[in-house]
């Protein structure tokens, strides 16, 4: 583990995909890290406390937050990454039941998790808070449906959030990974070469080196990944 980097660090969503790969590549440096996903993370390495459950209710998030709070000390990087995709359908057809899922997923749980980890993220020097968007959050396309609104939603978050925050001490960034092969792009564009993509290993280190920057990124940059996928971080 670098000295700058997270020694401390909350990664929602890291049962598979980026997440997963985020989970252990902080654990591997040596950070302590809580996850919380639908999926179990399989073999959770040392220093990962893992929790299975939905975001969507308070109860989860409270329950992250205290196992947090209960270790003590400050929080250096929360992810908000947990996101789920929705039918690939038309308005006229979407499913109001998906759209309140969607919704609730994407955009209403990082709300919430960004509310009950904050105190312990500002209790940290160099703190860093990622939401995880896409370029369906910044351009509007058929089909896309609850999960284009809510990664909007998750843009505009992010930049009241930094706004709120300011130069304060934690650095907001909403970041888009571009595709990469998971079973969510997968589903999303079942023809496509998964083999044409990064992997979820090449994002989340990409993702760290954004973390890592020095210089930083000015808080309230939108960051996008292929950008930082060479081996030295690139200028902002």
């Amino acid at each position: 583990m670098t000295e700058r980097g997270p020694k401390r660090a909350v990664v929602t969503g890291g049962g598979a995909g980026i997440g997963r790969a985020l989970v252990e590549r902080l654990a591997a440096r040596g950070a302590r890290v809580w996850t919380v996903s639908r999926h179990p993370v399989p073999d959770a390495p040392r220093g990962v406390w893992a929790l299975v459950g939905d975001l969507t209710d308070p109860r989860t998030v409270r329950a992250l937050a205290d196992a947090v709070e209960r270790d003590g000390g400050g929080l250096d990087l929360l992810v908000n990454n947990a996101g789920v995709l929705g039918p690939r359908v038309t308005l006229d057809r979407y499913p109001p039941e998906e759209w309140d899922r969607v919704l609730a997923v994407n955009a209403t749980t990082p709300f919430r998790v960004i509310q009950s980890l904050l105190p312990a993220l500002a209790r940290s020097r160099r703190a860093v808070l990622l939401n995880v968007s896409s370029g369906a959050g910044v351009r509007g396309r058929a089909c896309w449906g609850a999960y284009a609104a809510s990664k909007f939603a998750v843009e505009g978050l992010t930049q009241v959030l930094a706004d709120e925050l300011g130069d304060g001490g934690i650095r907001v960034h909403a970041v888009d990974p571009g595709g990469t092969a998971t079973a969510m792009r997968a589903a999303a564009y079942p023809d496509e070469d998964p083999g044409t993509l990064p992997t979820p290993d090449a994002v989340a280190e990409a993702i760290l080196r954004m973390v890592d920057a020095d210089p930083p990124p000015a808080t309230g940059t939108r960051l996008l990944a292929r950008d930082w996928m060479d081996a030295a971080p690139l200028p902002h």
